[in-house]
């Protein structure tokens, strides 16, 4: 565990791992392989990084898709399909595994941003989870694939769609959390900062 991690209060390792845990539980969403897909599944996990970033902010929401990869490094086998183990980091979706904590810390940066009053927003909301849950996470997943199969990254355009509709759900479940516990993003935004000037000084 990192001395950044060590930092993180009670509350905030219980967020990380019940939003770790979640990811999980998409996981038994079971996975479809399109043909045109280059053997890469569709999941619901993506949807379950959006979440974290979008309802934990940045840091906590790095920190829960951190936990849950280093899960499944260890060979839990956490992913879709009951996949897990060191062998998922050199198949073709390897890159969006790798990219998970990345998305995670993108969509929560974006949104704390689009929404500093602490007032969560849905069209705001959305942009942030299409910015880090597709934009970030397909760079990762697009360099993966190349990387792996040394192939075009074509196919990983075809869930750029659904990735959209996940990014929509996320904002609306988010939307509602934020509503009925305001404050989260506004405490992961101070904590950090807090975090920082101790440093400096």
């Amino acid at each position: 565990m990192t001395s950044e991690a060590r930092r993180l209060p009670v509350r905030d390792l219980a967020y990380i791992a019940t939003f770790a845990a979640i990811v999980a539980v998409l996981g038994l969403v079971p996975p479809v392989v399109l043909p045109v897909s280059g053997g890469i599944p569709v999941t619901a996990q993506s949807l379950g990084v959006m979440l974290a970033g979008a309802i934990l902010g940045a840091r906590r929401g790095f920190f829960a898709l951190l936990l849950f990869v280093a899960l499944v490094a260890l060979g839990l086998p956490l992913l879709s399909g009951g996949r897990g183990g060191l062998a998922v980091f050199v198949g073709p979706s390897a890159g969006f595994v790798i990219g998970f904590p990345f998305a995670a810390y993108a969509v929560g940066w974006f949104t704390e941003r689009f929404c500093r009053d602490g007032r969560y927003r849905l069209g705001r909301g959305i942009a942030a989870a299409l910015l880090g849950g597709v934009g970030v996470l397909y760079v990762f997943g697009a360099v993966g694939f190349m990387m792996v199969t040394q192939l075009s990254p074509l196919p990983v355009l075809v869930f750029i769609p659904g990735d959209v509709i996940k990014a929509v759900i996320a904002a609306l479940v988010a939307r509602g959390v934020h509503a009925a516990y305001p404050g989260l993003l506004a405490t992961s935004r101070t904590r950090t900062t807090d975090h920082v000037r101790a440093d400096a000084s």
